[in-house]
């Protein structure tokens, strides 16, 4: 049987904060879903009504498109171990690159990786909650490590250098670049 809340409990904070993985899906008009697994400790619980996460560059930048096309986000949480639980987080999203100027107030929030994009944050419409019992028992074994290595054999100079034609998603649509190096 499922719940709805209007904002994330006490309960919810502290599952999310055992999760060492979530899932992010978001769409826009004549766009494909898309789905994305996140994991590095990125995801932030900023209160009850708004939640974020770190992006760190990587094969695409389709939540960005579909963000700022629609604006809306299903953050999905799972627990792999127990007690069963899915946790699904409905609102609307938007980016932070590092120079806009929310930046400042939204970065200090998050440990900044190796390759640090953007933040998303999102405000939370409603939560809710769902048994999990169809969800199989895994074990968490550690963080891949290879992304962070990845981006640390690169200056962030060639980074940028190597995204600045990047202006569109796989759908054509818009997507606005990082100009800035993070800090």
């Amino acid at each position: 049987m499922s719940e709805f809340f209007d904002a994330l409990t006490d309960d919810h904070r502290a599952f999310i904060a055992k999760q060492p993985v979530f899932f992010v899906a978001t769409a826009a008009q004549n766009a494909r879903i898309n789905l994305s697994p996140k994991g590095m400790n990125s995801f932030r619980v900023l209160d009850g009504r708004r939640v974020g996460y770190l992006d760190v560059g990587g094969s695409g930048n389709e939540t960005q498109a579909h963000l700022t096309a629609d604006g809306r986000a299903t953050i999905m949480f799972c627990a792999f171990d127990q007690p069963a639980l899915i946790l699904r987080i409905y609102g609307r999203g938007r980016v932070t690159l590092p120079q806009d100027e929310r930046w400042n107030e939204l970065a200090p929030h998050f440990t900044l990786l190796p390759g640090t994009r953007q933040i998303f944050e999102f405000d939370v419409d409603s939560v809710q909650t769902s048994c999990g019992w169809g969800v199989p028992h895994m074990t968490f074994e550690r963080e891949r490590t290879t992304l962070s290595k990845h981006h640390s054999t690169i200056s962030e100079a060639d980074r940028l250098a190597k995204i600045a034609n990047r202006t569109k998603s796989i759908d054509g649509l818009p997507v606005r670049l990082q100009t800035r190096v993070p800090r």
